[in-house]
């Protein structure tokens, strides 16, 4: 199921509920005070940055590389400040630091550099990894694993995409939302749908509320099911940047 099956108000991303901000406040991000210098890493600790203003992502560390996106400061639903993966970090010739990072939407895995001005900096210590041969999600911290769910993904016309991704941004779900109760929104997005009921066919990981399919089956539109109960878990610990390894 794309992130867009949703009710309409969260499509239009009008609706944002409260218990959103406290789930991701303490669950994905351990950030840096604003201007310091990048938190120290643990084994196992992914690095983050903390959009807090929008930044023009180039293919170079450079203010005259060529232009890739504008990367919006705050995510479309939930209205959270985007949080992004580093994979590399650098400064050009005149001192101006730079940061190459993960980035949401199409195409998938696609990656530029953004400039450490206007940002902060973070870290954090959870991964997913997403099992599709085995319909599985190990969660792990640290490096060490924490959780395995049995799961459904996506069905051999709509699969669910491999790659490496992120956690984009978590929405808490009404009792009669499809999915519900909690979607980690994530940056993939669908191969078969540029477009699903009114979305850009963004790939969640999601409940199995008021929808058919048995766990441990390939038979969703290219979302990854979890039953309420791995939901949950998942949504009061995983936050924003979180790396996500979908193979298999």
């Amino acid at each position: 199921m794309s992130l867009a099956e949703r009710s309409p108000r969260l499509r239009r991303g009008t609706a944002v509920l409260a218990a959103v901000t406290s789930l991701l406040a303490p669950a994905g991000v351990l950030a840096a005070p604003a201007g310091a210098a990048p938190a120290p890493r643990s084994a196992g600790s992914q690095a983050l940055v903390i959009l807090m203003h929008s930044r023009i992502a180039r293919t170079r560390p450079s203010v005259t590389a060529q232009r890739l996106e504008t990367v919006a400061a705050r995510r479309p639903l939930t209205r959270v400040r985007t949080v992004l993966p580093v994979l590399d970090e650098t400064k050009d010739a005149e001192g101006r630091g730079w940061v190459q990072v993960r980035l949401p939407g199409r195409p998938n895995q696609h990656k530029g550099w953004i400039p450490t001005t206007q940002t902060r900096r973070g870290t954090t210590g959870w991964r997913l990894t997403i099992d599709l041969s085995a319909r599985q999600v190990t969660a792990s911290f640290a490096g060490r694993v924490e959780r395995r769910f049995k799961a459904i993904v996506g069905a051999p016309a709509t699969p669910t995409p491999r790659g490496s991704y992120f956690v984009e941004e978590a929405v808490a779900l009404s009792s009669a939302d499809a999915g519900a109760p909690f979607a980690l929104a994530m940056s993939a997005r669908s191969q078969v749908f540029q477009e699903f009921n009114g979305g850009p066919g963004q790939i969640a990981l999601h409940g199995t509320g008021n929808l058919t399919g048995e766990l441990g089956t390939a038979a969703s539109h290219g979302c990854v099911r979890l039953s309420s109960r791995a939901i949950t878990w998942l949504a009061r610990r995983v936050g924003r940047g979180v790396p996500v390894t979908i193979k298999g």
